[in-house]
């Protein structure tokens, strides 16, 4: 069954590690090699921050604010 998950996030979570470079962990839910980010955010960059959004393979579609 599908479900409707709502991520308020527009970009990766940066995570500091002891070896040679940091890890960038997704937040906006888009990238196709969760967990780690691989730039799916960048869709994100002119949504409108009151409205809500689905995501397929066509692209976005706004959702009605009912949902």
């Amino acid at each position: 069954m599908p479900r409707l998950v709502k991520h308020d996030a527009t970009g990766p979570m940066k995570i500091e590690q002891v070896e040679k470079f940091p890890i960038f962990v997704c937040m906006c839910g888009l990238s196709k090699n969760k967990p780690y980010c691989d730039g799916s955010h960048k869709k994100t960059r002119d949504e409108d921050a009151s409205a809500l959004y689905a995501y397929d393979e066509q692209g976005r579609i706004k959702l009605p604010k009912e949902y």
